[in-house]
């Protein structure tokens, strides 16, 4: 099926969920990881619109954005699916996967920028209402968008974020993803972090919290 190498950053929730996705297809590829301050000629050649990770290249051609390489992955490796095969399940999934992306990772950002004590709870509340709107619609036994019998492509979005959303809680010491107000997306993230797959596949919270300081710091200081 021709070679198959992944450009990402370690820390980078996009890249994570598409190095799950290949975890979980049992894919065999070639982990490229590129400087945030550096990036390679390679990545700039293959992402020349956006200049980002994650990039898959697979036979020598480059497919961006993480979403649109779990579905090319799913299309390609049939095995262990993580989009439905139904049409109307497949643009459910592909709704909640945008929740995400449009709302939980602007969230993430929005609290990891907060310059003060007011501001950062602003941002959670933010959050909140976010979670409120999954733990009320994403754990139905029809469609099992969350906490299914096999782990699926909305599950890999909102993981990838809420690995994030653990690693902030620690940096400011406060609790976002509280298992009060939130017991059933709380329940299946812990479940979630503890799949076989998954596991040994997260990043190291005690160097992820380091990182992402350092990183905060400079960003703060530039702006």
């Amino acid at each position: 099926m021709g070679d198959v190498k992944l450009h990402g950053f370690w820390y980078s929730p996009f890249a994570l969920r598409v190095k799950w996705a290949l975890e979980l297809k049992g894919i065999p590829y070639e982990n490229i990881e590129e400087d945030r301050y550096n990036k390679s000629p390679e990545l700039l050649e293959y992402n020349p619109v956006f200049k980002k990770v994650p990039v898959l290249v697979h036979a020598g051609k480059p497919i961006c954005e993480s979403m649109l390489i779990i579905e090319y992955i799913d299309e390609l490796w049939p095995q262990n699916p993580l989009l439905p095969l139904h049409p109307y399940h497949k643009a459910l999934a592909r709704f909640w996967v945008n929740y995400s992306d449009e709302n939980l990772s602007s969230g993430v950002r929005a609290l990891f920028r907060s310059k003060d004590v007011e501001e950062r709870k602003k941002n959670i509340e933010k959050l909140w209402e976010h979670f409120r709107v999954v733990e009320d619609h994403c754990f139905g036994k029809e469609e099992k968008l969350l906490g299914g019998d096999t782990i699926n492509v909305v599950e890999l979005a909102f993981g990838s974020i809420i690995k994030y959303v653990t690693v902030l809680e620690d940096m400011f010491e406060v609790e976002v993803l509280e298992a009060q107000k939130f017991p059933r997306l709380y329940s299946w993230f812990n479940n979630f972090k503890t799949e076989p797959i998954i596991a040994p596949n997260l990043p190291d919270q005690e160097k992820m919290l380091a990182f992402l300081k350092s990183l905060r710091a400079r960003l703060l200081a530039s702006s």
